[in-house]
Protein backbone atom coordinates (compact mmCIF):
# COMPACT_ATOMS: atom_id res chain seq x y z
CA UNK A 1 0.00 0.00 0.00
CA UNK A 2 1.03 3.21 -1.00
CA UNK A 3 1.47 6.28 1.70
CA UNK A 4 1.64 9.45 0.02
CA UNK A 5 0.80 11.31 3.57
CA UNK A 6 4.47 11.23 4.60
CA UNK A 7 5.84 13.07 1.39
CA UNK A 8 2.95 15.52 1.46
CA UNK A 9 3.79 16.62 5.09
CA UNK A 10 6.98 17.49 4.49
CA UNK A 11 6.00 20.05 2.02
CA UNK A 12 5.81 23.84 3.46
CA UNK A 13 4.86 26.68 1.25
CA UNK A 14 8.31 27.58 0.62
CA UNK A 15 9.10 24.28 -0.84
CA UNK A 16 9.92 23.74 -4.15
CA UNK A 17 7.06 24.31 -6.73
CA UNK A 18 7.96 21.68 -8.75
CA UNK A 19 8.37 19.37 -5.59
CA UNK A 20 4.82 20.07 -4.49
CA UNK A 21 3.85 19.75 -8.18
CA UNK A 22 5.32 16.13 -8.31
CA UNK A 23 3.88 15.30 -5.11
CA UNK A 24 -0.06 17.10 -6.12
CA UNK A 25 0.40 14.65 -9.44
CA UNK A 26 1.56 11.07 -7.53
CA UNK A 27 -1.92 11.87 -5.36
CA UNK A 28 -3.84 12.62 -8.46
CA UNK A 29 -2.44 9.10 -10.25
CA UNK A 30 -2.29 7.21 -7.26
CA UNK A 31 -4.47 3.72 -7.71
CA UNK A 32 -8.26 3.46 -6.13
CA UNK A 33 -6.91 0.91 -3.82
CA UNK A 34 -3.35 1.76 -3.13
CA UNK A 35 -4.18 4.01 0.01
CA UNK A 36 -5.46 2.52 3.30
CA UNK A 37 -8.81 4.11 4.41
CA UNK A 38 -7.82 5.85 7.06
CA UNK A 39 -4.61 7.42 4.85
CA UNK A 40 -6.90 8.38 2.43
CA UNK A 41 -9.17 10.50 5.02
CA UNK A 42 -6.49 12.33 6.42
CA UNK A 43 -4.59 13.05 3.10
CA UNK A 44 -7.98 14.78 2.00
CA UNK A 45 -8.05 16.68 5.49
CA UNK A 46 -4.81 17.79 5.10
CA UNK A 47 -5.50 18.86 1.38
CA UNK A 48 -8.33 20.67 2.79
CA UNK A 49 -6.87 22.54 5.49
CA UNK A 50 -3.82 23.74 3.71
CA UNK A 51 -6.45 25.19 0.62
CA UNK A 52 -8.33 26.42 3.47
CA UNK A 53 -5.85 28.67 4.67
CA UNK A 54 -4.80 29.93 1.20
CA UNK A 55 -8.43 31.97 1.35
CA UNK A 56 -8.01 33.52 4.50
CA UNK A 57 -5.09 36.16 5.33
CA UNK A 58 -1.32 36.69 4.00
CA UNK A 59 -0.06 35.33 7.37
CA UNK A 60 -2.49 32.23 7.27
CA UNK A 61 -1.72 31.57 4.16
CA UNK A 62 2.12 31.24 4.72
CA UNK A 63 1.53 28.45 7.51
CA UNK A 64 0.23 26.57 4.55
CA UNK A 65 1.81 23.86 2.20
CA UNK A 66 0.62 25.34 -0.70
CA UNK A 67 0.22 28.55 -2.45
CA UNK A 68 -2.59 29.73 -5.03
CA UNK A 69 -1.00 28.89 -7.96
CA UNK A 70 -1.30 24.80 -6.40
CA UNK A 71 -5.10 25.68 -6.03
CA UNK A 72 -6.07 23.83 -8.98
CA UNK A 73 -3.57 20.83 -8.70
CA UNK A 74 -4.56 20.61 -5.05
CA UNK A 75 -8.20 20.54 -5.98
CA UNK A 76 -7.55 17.81 -8.63
CA UNK A 77 -5.83 15.37 -6.22
CA UNK A 78 -9.00 16.32 -3.81
CA UNK A 79 -11.13 15.23 -6.39
CA UNK A 80 -9.30 11.97 -7.09
CA UNK A 81 -9.00 10.98 -3.52
CA UNK A 82 -13.22 11.94 -3.07
CA UNK A 83 -13.73 9.47 -6.32
CA UNK A 84 -14.74 6.59 -4.03
CA UNK A 85 -17.54 7.02 -0.82
CA UNK A 86 -14.78 6.54 1.56
CA UNK A 87 -13.20 10.03 0.42
CA UNK A 88 -16.28 12.31 -0.01
CA UNK A 89 -17.35 11.40 3.57
CA UNK A 90 -14.92 13.25 4.66
CA UNK A 91 -15.33 15.73 2.53
CA UNK A 92 -19.21 16.28 3.15
CA UNK A 93 -18.76 17.87 6.78
CA UNK A 94 -19.94 21.11 6.99
CA UNK A 95 -16.45 22.39 7.34
CA UNK A 96 -15.14 21.11 4.16
CA UNK A 97 -18.69 21.80 2.33
CA UNK A 98 -18.13 25.17 3.40
CA UNK A 99 -14.41 25.52 2.61
CA UNK A 100 -14.79 24.59 -1.26
CA UNK A 101 -17.79 26.73 -1.65
CA UNK A 102 -15.35 29.66 -0.10
CA UNK A 103 -12.28 28.26 -2.58
CA UNK A 104 -15.00 28.15 -5.55
CA UNK A 105 -16.14 31.99 -4.45
CA UNK A 106 -12.19 33.42 -4.00
CA UNK A 107 -10.31 31.65 -6.70
CA UNK A 108 -12.98 32.89 -9.01
CA UNK A 109 -10.37 34.71 -11.03
CA UNK A 110 -8.31 31.08 -11.59
CA UNK A 111 -11.46 29.74 -13.61
CA UNK A 112 -9.50 26.23 -13.19
CA UNK A 113 -8.82 26.49 -9.55
CA UNK A 114 -12.46 27.62 -9.43
CA UNK A 115 -14.11 25.07 -11.27
CA UNK A 116 -11.89 21.92 -9.69
CA UNK A 117 -13.61 23.38 -6.23
CA UNK A 118 -17.08 22.80 -8.23
CA UNK A 119 -15.98 19.16 -9.53
CA UNK A 120 -15.20 18.33 -5.90
CA UNK A 121 -18.36 19.63 -4.41
CA UNK A 122 -20.38 17.83 -7.76
CA UNK A 123 -18.40 14.39 -7.32
CA UNK A 124 -19.14 14.62 -3.38
CA UNK A 125 -23.15 15.52 -3.32
CA UNK A 126 -23.38 12.80 -6.15
CA UNK A 127 -21.86 10.14 -3.72
CA UNK A 128 -23.35 11.27 -0.56
CA UNK A 129 -27.34 11.62 -0.20
CA UNK A 130 -27.04 13.80 3.39
CA UNK A 131 -24.24 15.94 1.71
CA UNK A 132 -27.16 17.55 -0.26
CA UNK A 133 -28.92 18.62 2.73
CA UNK A 134 -25.85 19.90 4.41
CA UNK A 135 -25.03 22.13 1.49
CA UNK A 136 -27.69 24.09 1.58
CA UNK A 137 -28.01 24.95 5.03
CA UNK A 138 -26.99 28.26 5.68
CA UNK A 139 -23.79 27.29 7.74
CA UNK A 140 -22.47 25.93 4.43
CA UNK A 141 -24.06 28.59 2.27
CA UNK A 142 -24.18 26.47 -0.53
CA UNK A 143 -27.53 26.77 -2.07
CA UNK A 144 -27.04 30.53 -1.95
CA UNK A 145 -23.64 30.07 -3.44
CA UNK A 146 -24.61 27.96 -6.40
CA UNK A 147 -27.39 30.72 -7.76
CA UNK A 148 -25.07 33.30 -7.72
CA UNK A 149 -22.88 31.29 -9.38
CA UNK A 150 -25.63 30.45 -12.09
CA UNK A 151 -26.58 33.90 -12.07
CA UNK A 152 -22.79 35.02 -12.92
CA UNK A 153 -21.71 31.81 -15.56
CA UNK A 154 -21.09 32.78 -19.04
CA UNK A 155 -18.60 29.74 -20.00
CA UNK A 156 -20.91 26.48 -20.64
CA UNK A 157 -18.21 24.59 -18.43
CA UNK A 158 -19.61 26.74 -15.67
CA UNK A 159 -23.11 26.33 -16.04
CA UNK A 160 -22.30 22.60 -16.57
CA UNK A 161 -21.34 22.03 -13.03
CA UNK A 162 -23.24 24.64 -11.39
CA UNK A 163 -26.36 22.96 -12.71
CA UNK A 164 -24.88 19.62 -11.49
CA UNK A 165 -24.88 20.75 -8.13
CA UNK A 166 -28.34 22.26 -8.38
CA UNK A 167 -29.72 19.16 -10.15
CA UNK A 168 -28.66 17.15 -7.42
CA UNK A 169 -29.66 19.39 -4.23
CA UNK A 170 -32.94 19.29 -5.97
CA UNK A 171 -33.62 15.76 -6.91
CA UNK A 172 -35.31 14.78 -3.47
CA UNK A 173 -38.60 16.43 -1.72
CA UNK A 174 -36.23 16.17 1.21
CA UNK A 175 -35.20 19.49 0.16
CA UNK A 176 -38.54 21.34 0.17
CA UNK A 177 -37.65 24.26 2.16
CA UNK A 178 -34.48 24.85 -0.57
CA UNK A 179 -36.68 24.28 -3.78
CA UNK A 180 -39.68 26.55 -2.02
CA UNK A 181 -36.73 29.06 -1.87
CA UNK A 182 -35.61 28.74 -5.26
CA UNK A 183 -38.77 29.65 -6.93
CA UNK A 184 -39.70 32.41 -4.60
CA UNK A 185 -36.73 34.10 -3.96
CA UNK A 186 -35.18 36.50 -6.23
CA UNK A 187 -31.37 35.68 -5.96
CA UNK A 188 -29.51 38.12 -3.64
CA UNK A 189 -29.04 41.92 -5.62
CA UNK A 190 -31.15 40.32 -8.27
CA UNK A 191 -34.46 41.54 -9.73
CA UNK A 192 -35.33 38.66 -11.54
CA UNK A 193 -36.49 35.20 -10.40
CA UNK A 194 -34.35 31.80 -10.52
CA UNK A 195 -37.10 31.31 -13.53
CA UNK A 196 -36.14 33.60 -15.49
CA UNK A 197 -32.63 33.11 -14.83
CA UNK A 198 -32.95 29.08 -15.79
CA UNK A 199 -34.60 30.51 -18.70
CA UNK A 200 -31.80 33.02 -20.30
CA UNK A 201 -29.46 30.40 -19.41
CA UNK A 202 -31.30 27.78 -21.55
CA UNK A 203 -31.16 30.54 -24.31
CA UNK A 204 -27.33 31.11 -23.98
CA UNK A 205 -26.94 27.33 -24.12
CA UNK A 206 -28.91 26.65 -27.22
CA UNK A 207 -26.66 28.82 -29.07
CA UNK A 208 -23.42 27.22 -27.97
CA UNK A 209 -24.67 24.54 -29.48
CA UNK A 210 -25.16 25.48 -32.29
CA UNK A 211 -22.17 26.76 -32.39
CA UNK A 212 -20.34 23.38 -30.94
CA UNK A 213 -19.24 24.46 -28.08
CA UNK A 214 -17.88 22.57 -25.39
CA UNK A 215 -19.55 21.53 -22.67
CA UNK A 216 -22.57 22.95 -24.20
CA UNK A 217 -24.72 20.20 -24.45
CA UNK A 218 -23.36 18.70 -21.10
CA UNK A 219 -24.48 21.78 -19.82
CA UNK A 220 -28.00 21.86 -20.85
CA UNK A 221 -28.66 18.33 -19.64
CA UNK A 222 -27.99 19.12 -16.26
CA UNK A 223 -29.55 22.77 -16.43
CA UNK A 224 -32.91 20.73 -18.16
CA UNK A 225 -32.46 17.71 -15.41
CA UNK A 226 -32.69 20.37 -12.49
CA UNK A 227 -35.50 22.43 -14.41
CA UNK A 228 -37.47 19.05 -14.40
CA UNK A 229 -36.81 18.80 -10.69
CA UNK A 230 -38.42 22.29 -10.20
CA UNK A 231 -41.50 21.50 -12.29
CA UNK A 232 -41.82 17.89 -10.69
CA UNK A 233 -41.37 19.08 -7.10
CA UNK A 234 -42.30 22.69 -6.39
CA UNK A 235 -46.49 22.41 -7.28
CA UNK A 236 -46.69 19.80 -4.34
CA UNK A 237 -45.03 21.64 -1.71
CA UNK A 238 -46.13 25.96 -2.73
CA UNK A 239 -48.96 27.30 -0.96
CA UNK A 240 -50.54 28.74 -4.55
CA UNK A 241 -51.05 25.28 -6.31
CA UNK A 242 -53.73 24.99 -8.32
CA UNK A 243 -55.41 21.62 -9.47
CA UNK A 244 -54.85 20.93 -12.84
CA UNK A 245 -56.60 17.36 -12.98
CA UNK A 246 -60.36 16.22 -12.11
CA UNK A 247 -58.39 13.08 -10.12
CA UNK A 248 -56.45 15.36 -7.79
CA UNK A 249 -55.28 14.10 -4.86
CA UNK A 250 -54.75 14.91 -1.49
CA UNK A 251 -52.11 17.56 -0.12
CA UNK A 252 -49.95 14.43 1.62
CA UNK A 253 -50.44 12.21 -1.78
CA UNK A 254 -49.63 14.92 -4.49
CA UNK A 255 -48.31 13.01 -7.66
CA UNK A 256 -46.92 14.90 -10.58
CA UNK A 257 -49.19 17.06 -12.85
CA UNK A 258 -52.38 17.36 -10.32
CA UNK A 259 -51.42 20.76 -9.72
CA UNK A 260 -49.47 23.45 -10.77
CA UNK A 261 -48.12 26.67 -9.87
CA UNK A 262 -48.19 29.60 -12.33
CA UNK A 263 -44.44 31.16 -10.79
CA UNK A 264 -43.17 27.94 -13.18
CA UNK A 265 -44.97 29.81 -16.19
CA UNK A 266 -41.69 31.02 -17.44
CA UNK A 267 -40.30 27.97 -18.36
CA UNK A 268 -43.01 27.05 -21.15
CA UNK A 269 -41.31 30.00 -23.64
CA UNK A 270 -37.80 28.74 -23.45
CA UNK A 271 -38.43 25.02 -23.39
CA UNK A 272 -40.70 24.98 -26.54
CA UNK A 273 -37.81 27.28 -27.95
CA UNK A 274 -35.57 24.25 -27.57
CA UNK A 275 -37.76 21.69 -28.79
CA UNK A 276 -38.48 23.40 -32.06
CA UNK A 277 -34.88 24.46 -32.63
CA UNK A 278 -32.26 22.04 -31.44
CA UNK A 279 -30.34 20.18 -33.71
CA UNK A 280 -30.87 16.82 -34.65
CA UNK A 281 -29.13 14.35 -33.36
CA UNK A 282 -27.48 11.53 -34.28
CA UNK A 283 -26.96 8.56 -34.41
CA UNK A 284 -30.85 8.22 -33.65
CA UNK A 285 -33.20 11.49 -33.82
CA UNK A 286 -34.13 11.05 -30.29
CA UNK A 287 -31.29 12.07 -27.72
CA UNK A 288 -30.29 14.22 -24.80
CA UNK A 289 -31.02 16.84 -24.67
CA UNK A 290 -34.19 16.81 -26.25
CA UNK A 291 -35.22 14.12 -24.70
CA UNK A 292 -35.10 15.97 -21.45
CA UNK A 293 -37.20 18.93 -22.86
CA UNK A 294 -39.73 16.95 -23.48
CA UNK A 295 -39.86 15.41 -20.31
CA UNK A 296 -39.97 18.70 -18.84
CA UNK A 297 -42.76 19.85 -21.24
CA UNK A 298 -45.05 16.89 -20.69
CA UNK A 299 -45.57 18.01 -16.97
CA UNK A 300 -46.49 21.55 -17.76
CA UNK A 301 -50.32 21.75 -17.96
CA UNK A 302 -52.38 23.55 -20.81
CA UNK A 303 -53.75 26.22 -18.23
CA UNK A 304 -55.65 29.37 -19.44
CA UNK A 305 -52.64 31.49 -18.62
CA UNK A 306 -50.40 29.20 -21.06
CA UNK A 307 -52.50 28.02 -23.58
CA UNK A 308 -51.76 30.99 -26.12
CA UNK A 309 -48.08 29.78 -25.95
CA UNK A 310 -48.73 26.30 -26.22
CA UNK A 311 -50.41 26.65 -29.44
CA UNK A 312 -49.23 30.01 -30.82
CA UNK A 313 -48.28 28.31 -33.78
CA UNK A 314 -51.57 26.53 -34.74
CA UNK A 315 -53.23 27.45 -37.09
CA UNK A 316 -56.96 28.73 -37.93
CA UNK A 317 -59.63 28.61 -34.61
CA UNK A 318 -58.64 26.79 -31.04
CA UNK A 319 -60.43 26.21 -28.69
CA UNK A 320 -58.94 28.56 -26.09
CA UNK A 321 -60.48 30.58 -23.06
CA UNK A 322 -58.91 34.41 -22.89
CA UNK A 323 -56.49 34.93 -19.89
CA UNK A 324 -57.86 37.07 -17.35
CA UNK A 325 -55.82 40.54 -17.98
CA UNK A 326 -53.00 40.93 -15.31
CA UNK A 327 -49.57 42.38 -15.26
CA UNK A 328 -47.25 40.78 -16.97
CA UNK A 329 -46.80 37.25 -15.46
CA UNK A 330 -43.59 34.78 -15.98
CA UNK A 331 -44.32 34.02 -19.68
CA UNK A 332 -44.88 37.22 -20.68
CA UNK A 333 -41.08 38.22 -19.28
CA UNK A 334 -40.02 34.78 -21.08
CA UNK A 335 -41.52 36.20 -24.03
CA UNK A 336 -39.87 39.52 -24.23
CA UNK A 337 -36.37 37.78 -23.49
CA UNK A 338 -37.06 35.30 -26.51
CA UNK A 339 -37.95 38.60 -28.37
CA UNK A 340 -35.07 40.96 -27.32
CA UNK A 341 -32.56 38.09 -27.89
CA UNK A 342 -33.56 37.57 -31.61
CA UNK A 343 -33.01 41.59 -31.73
CA UNK A 344 -29.45 41.19 -30.74
CA UNK A 345 -28.60 39.10 -33.13
CA UNK A 346 -30.19 40.79 -35.82
CA UNK A 347 -28.77 44.21 -37.86
CA UNK A 348 -31.98 45.86 -37.50
CA UNK A 349 -33.13 47.39 -34.72
CA UNK A 350 -36.99 47.20 -35.39
CA UNK A 351 -39.01 45.43 -32.85
CA UNK A 352 -39.93 41.68 -33.92
CA UNK A 353 -42.46 39.78 -32.42
CA UNK A 354 -41.80 36.21 -30.19
CA UNK A 355 -40.93 33.59 -32.04
CA UNK A 356 -43.88 31.12 -32.99
CA UNK A 357 -43.49 27.34 -33.05
CA UNK A 358 -46.36 25.26 -34.55
CA UNK A 359 -45.84 22.62 -32.02
CA UNK A 360 -48.02 19.95 -32.79
CA UNK A 361 -46.46 19.90 -36.81
CA UNK A 362 -42.99 19.64 -34.69
CA UNK A 363 -43.67 16.70 -32.50
CA UNK A 364 -45.83 14.68 -35.11
CA UNK A 365 -42.66 15.20 -37.50
CA UNK A 366 -40.34 14.07 -34.67
CA UNK A 367 -42.57 10.97 -33.89
CA UNK A 368 -42.57 9.90 -37.37
CA UNK A 369 -39.30 10.33 -37.35
CA UNK A 370 -38.05 8.61 -34.41
CA UNK A 371 -40.58 5.80 -34.83
CA UNK A 372 -39.33 5.18 -38.99
CA UNK A 373 -35.91 4.84 -37.62
CA UNK A 374 -36.22 2.21 -34.92
CA UNK A 375 -39.05 0.27 -37.03
CA UNK A 376 -38.29 0.77 -40.57
CA UNK A 377 -40.74 -0.71 -43.02
CA UNK A 378 -43.17 -3.13 -41.80
CA UNK A 379 -41.44 -4.37 -39.20
CA UNK A 380 -42.67 -5.95 -36.28
CA UNK A 381 -41.97 -3.96 -33.12
CA UNK A 382 -41.25 -7.04 -31.28
CA UNK A 383 -38.20 -8.01 -32.94
CA UNK A 384 -35.03 -8.41 -30.85
CA UNK A 385 -33.03 -6.18 -33.87
CA UNK A 386 -35.22 -3.03 -32.07
CA UNK A 387 -34.44 -3.62 -28.91
CA UNK A 388 -30.72 -3.86 -29.87
CA UNK A 389 -30.89 -0.84 -31.67
CA UNK A 390 -31.98 0.98 -28.76
CA UNK A 391 -29.62 -0.10 -26.53
CA UNK A 392 -26.70 0.68 -29.40
CA UNK A 393 -27.74 3.86 -30.60
CA UNK A 394 -29.97 5.23 -26.99
CA UNK A 395 -28.40 2.65 -23.97
CA UNK A 396 -32.51 2.61 -23.64
CA UNK A 397 -35.31 0.77 -24.56
CA UNK A 398 -38.12 2.06 -26.97
CA UNK A 399 -40.57 2.50 -23.68
CA UNK A 400 -37.95 5.35 -22.55
CA UNK A 401 -37.17 6.54 -25.83
CA UNK A 402 -40.17 6.95 -27.19
CA UNK A 403 -43.12 7.29 -24.96
CA UNK A 404 -42.57 11.02 -23.29
CA UNK A 405 -43.14 11.96 -27.05
CA UNK A 406 -46.05 10.17 -28.02
CA UNK A 407 -47.72 11.58 -24.41
CA UNK A 408 -46.70 15.37 -25.43
CA UNK A 409 -48.36 14.69 -28.76
CA UNK A 410 -51.62 13.42 -26.81
CA UNK A 411 -51.79 16.18 -24.94
CA UNK A 412 -51.40 18.48 -27.54
CA UNK A 413 -54.16 17.42 -29.09
CA UNK A 414 -56.47 16.65 -26.10
CA UNK A 415 -56.07 20.15 -24.96
CA UNK A 416 -56.98 21.95 -28.14
CA UNK A 417 -59.84 21.18 -30.77
CA UNK A 418 -58.34 22.43 -33.52
CA UNK A 419 -54.77 20.65 -32.83
CA UNK A 420 -56.75 16.89 -32.75
CA UNK A 421 -58.68 17.52 -36.04
CA UNK A 422 -55.13 18.16 -37.79
CA UNK A 423 -53.74 15.20 -36.19
CA UNK A 424 -56.35 13.24 -36.65
CA UNK A 425 -56.61 14.36 -40.63
CA UNK A 426 -52.42 13.16 -40.83
CA UNK A 427 -52.66 10.24 -39.29
CA UNK A 428 -56.16 9.14 -40.88
CA UNK A 429 -56.95 11.32 -43.88
CA UNK A 430 -60.22 10.95 -45.57
CA UNK A 431 -57.98 9.50 -48.62
CA UNK A 432 -56.65 6.71 -46.84
CA UNK A 433 -55.64 3.48 -48.59
CA UNK A 434 -58.09 0.56 -47.26
CA UNK A 435 -57.03 -1.81 -49.94
CA UNK A 436 -54.20 -3.75 -47.44
CA UNK A 437 -54.36 -4.36 -43.98
CA UNK A 438 -53.72 -0.92 -42.21
CA UNK A 439 -51.22 -2.64 -39.52
CA UNK A 440 -49.03 -3.29 -42.59
CA UNK A 441 -48.67 -0.55 -43.36
CA UNK A 442 -45.29 1.50 -43.31
CA UNK A 443 -46.57 4.79 -41.43
CA UNK A 444 -47.21 6.16 -38.33
CA UNK A 445 -50.81 4.84 -38.37
CA UNK A 446 -49.15 1.49 -39.19
CA UNK A 447 -46.76 1.30 -36.72
CA UNK A 448 -48.77 2.47 -34.00
CA UNK A 449 -51.17 -0.13 -34.48
CA UNK A 450 -48.09 -2.84 -34.87
CA UNK A 451 -47.50 -1.44 -31.30
CA UNK A 452 -50.72 -2.19 -29.76
CA UNK A 453 -50.13 -5.53 -30.20
CA UNK A 454 -46.31 -5.69 -28.92
CA UNK A 455 -45.14 -7.63 -26.15
CA UNK A 456 -41.87 -5.98 -25.59
CA UNK A 457 -43.24 -2.37 -24.95
CA UNK A 458 -45.92 -1.97 -22.64
CA UNK A 459 -45.83 1.60 -22.23
CA UNK A 460 -45.15 2.89 -25.44
CA UNK A 461 -48.56 0.05 -26.37
CA UNK A 462 -50.44 2.27 -23.73
CA UNK A 463 -49.28 5.36 -25.33
CA UNK A 464 -49.80 4.64 -28.63
CA UNK A 465 -53.50 3.45 -28.02
CA UNK A 466 -54.28 6.50 -26.05
CA UNK A 467 -53.17 8.93 -28.71
CA UNK A 468 -55.08 7.27 -31.32
CA UNK A 469 -58.11 7.37 -28.67
CA UNK A 470 -57.53 11.03 -27.66
CA UNK A 471 -57.79 11.48 -31.96
CA UNK A 472 -61.02 9.80 -32.74
CA UNK A 473 -62.42 12.00 -29.84
CA UNK A 474 -61.76 9.57 -26.99
CA UNK A 475 -64.75 7.43 -28.39
CA UNK A 476 -64.68 3.45 -28.35
CA UNK A 477 -67.06 3.23 -31.57
CA UNK A 478 -65.41 5.84 -33.56
CA UNK A 479 -61.87 4.35 -32.58
CA UNK A 480 -62.71 1.20 -33.93
CA UNK A 481 -64.76 2.84 -37.11
CA UNK A 482 -61.77 4.56 -38.06
CA UNK A 483 -59.14 1.63 -38.15
CA UNK A 484 -60.95 -1.83 -37.30
CA UNK A 485 -62.22 -3.47 -34.14
CA UNK A 486 -59.69 -6.04 -34.65
CA UNK A 487 -57.02 -3.53 -34.39
CA UNK A 488 -58.00 -1.98 -31.09
CA UNK A 489 -59.82 -5.20 -29.33
CA UNK A 490 -56.73 -5.22 -26.98
CA UNK A 491 -56.56 -1.78 -25.93
CA UNK A 492 -60.28 -1.29 -25.47
CA UNK A 493 -60.76 -4.78 -23.68
CA UNK A 494 -58.11 -3.04 -21.01
CA UNK A 495 -60.26 -0.16 -20.67
CA UNK A 496 -63.25 -1.99 -20.01
CA UNK A 497 -64.86 -2.12 -23.50
CA UNK A 498 -65.06 -5.80 -23.87
CA UNK A 499 -66.70 -6.19 -27.65
CA UNK A 500 -67.24 -4.40 -30.51
CA UNK A 501 -68.85 -1.16 -29.58
CA UNK A 502 -71.70 -0.33 -32.26
CA UNK A 503 -71.69 3.43 -34.48
CA UNK A 504 -73.23 5.88 -32.24
CA UNK A 505 -74.31 9.54 -32.95
CA UNK A 506 -70.68 10.56 -32.06
CA UNK A 507 -68.94 7.92 -34.14
CA UNK A 508 -70.97 9.64 -37.62
CA UNK A 509 -67.64 11.46 -38.27
CA UNK A 510 -66.02 8.31 -38.70
CA UNK A 511 -66.11 7.01 -42.48
CA UNK A 512 -68.23 3.88 -43.19
CA UNK A 513 -67.06 3.97 -47.19
CA UNK A 514 -63.90 4.55 -48.49
CA UNK A 515 -63.90 7.56 -51.03
CA UNK A 516 -64.89 5.95 -53.53
CA UNK A 517 -68.15 4.05 -51.94
CA UNK A 518 -66.60 1.07 -50.89
CA UNK A 519 -67.74 -0.50 -47.19
CA UNK A 520 -65.67 -0.40 -44.99
CA UNK A 521 -64.78 -3.52 -42.83
CA UNK A 522 -65.74 -2.98 -39.41
CA UNK A 523 -63.17 -5.71 -38.29
CA UNK A 524 -60.25 -4.84 -40.24
CA UNK A 525 -60.98 -1.19 -41.39
CA UNK A 526 -59.73 -2.18 -44.73
CA UNK A 527 -62.27 -2.18 -47.84
CA UNK A 528 -64.67 -4.81 -48.19
CA UNK A 529 -64.10 -7.17 -51.09
CA UNK A 530 -66.94 -8.77 -52.87
CA UNK A 531 -67.07 -12.54 -51.95
CA UNK A 532 -66.81 -14.66 -55.14
CA UNK A 533 -69.45 -18.11 -54.85
CA UNK A 534 -68.43 -21.37 -54.39
CA UNK A 535 -67.96 -23.36 -56.94
CA UNK A 536 -69.21 -26.33 -55.61
CA UNK A 537 -71.66 -29.23 -56.19
CA UNK A 538 -74.74 -30.38 -54.38
CA UNK A 539 -73.37 -33.41 -52.98
CA UNK A 540 -70.01 -31.33 -52.29
CA UNK A 541 -72.17 -28.97 -50.10
CA UNK A 542 -74.16 -31.90 -48.37
CA UNK A 543 -70.95 -33.22 -47.39
CA UNK A 544 -69.89 -30.24 -45.84
CA UNK A 545 -73.20 -29.73 -44.30
CA UNK A 546 -72.71 -32.94 -42.66
CA UNK A 547 -69.25 -31.86 -41.48
CA UNK A 548 -70.71 -29.18 -39.91
CA UNK A 549 -73.31 -31.17 -37.80
CA UNK A 550 -71.07 -33.38 -36.89
CA UNK A 551 -69.03 -30.86 -35.47
CA UNK A 552 -71.36 -28.77 -33.81
CA UNK A 553 -72.92 -31.95 -32.06
CA UNK A 554 -69.50 -32.81 -31.07
CA UNK A 555 -69.29 -29.59 -29.30
CA UNK A 556 -72.60 -29.68 -27.92
CA UNK A 557 -72.37 -33.51 -26.60
CA UNK A 558 -69.04 -32.04 -24.53
CA UNK A 559 -70.32 -29.30 -23.15
CA UNK A 560 -67.98 -26.75 -24.77
CA UNK A 561 -71.70 -25.32 -26.74
CA UNK A 562 -74.84 -24.76 -25.08
CA UNK A 563 -77.76 -26.29 -26.94
CA UNK A 564 -79.55 -22.68 -27.85
CA UNK A 565 -75.90 -21.83 -29.29
CA UNK A 566 -75.92 -24.78 -31.29
CA UNK A 567 -76.47 -23.02 -35.30
CA UNK A 568 -77.15 -26.24 -36.51
CA UNK A 569 -79.98 -26.57 -34.47
CA UNK A 570 -81.46 -23.29 -34.19
CA UNK A 571 -81.83 -24.15 -37.79
CA UNK A 572 -83.92 -27.20 -37.47
CA UNK A 573 -86.24 -25.36 -35.02
CA UNK A 574 -86.64 -22.29 -37.42
CA UNK A 575 -87.30 -24.77 -39.82
CA UNK A 576 -84.06 -23.28 -42.31
CA UNK A 577 -83.29 -26.97 -43.07
CA UNK A 578 -85.16 -30.22 -43.76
Amino acid sequence: MSNLNVPYSHLSHSSSRSLASSILYDIVNVSPTALHIADRRELIQALLDDLSLLTKGSKDAASSRLTRDDAALALLALKSLGKIPVGSEVIASPNNLSTLVTLANTLKDNTAASNEALRCLANCLLLIDNARMTFVQKQVGGGEAAVEWLVKASAPERVFLVSRILFLCTVSLAASSYIRSLVETKPHGHSEPIVDVVAAKLDMLLYNIQSGDAFAKEAMIDLLKMVFNLLAHYPKICDDAIPTSQHTSDDQNKVLGDYWSERLDGLLPPLLKLFNTLPPSAPAPLLPPITHVIHSLITIPVTPSLRPIWFSGTPGPSTSSSPKDSKPGAFDRALSRLSAGRRSLSRSSSPQPPPVYDNLQHGYDLLDAVLSHYLPGDIDPDEASVRERCRKEADSSLDDIVSPLVLLVTKLCSSDETSKKRLRRWILPDDLDRTSPLEGRADLLGRCLRLLGCVHHPRLKDAAGEMLYAVCDSDASTLASYVGYGNVAGFLFNKGIMSAPPRTATSAAAPATTTSGVPIDPITGTAQKEHEPLDMTDEEKEREAEKLFVLFDRLERNGALPPNQNPIRKAIQEGKLG
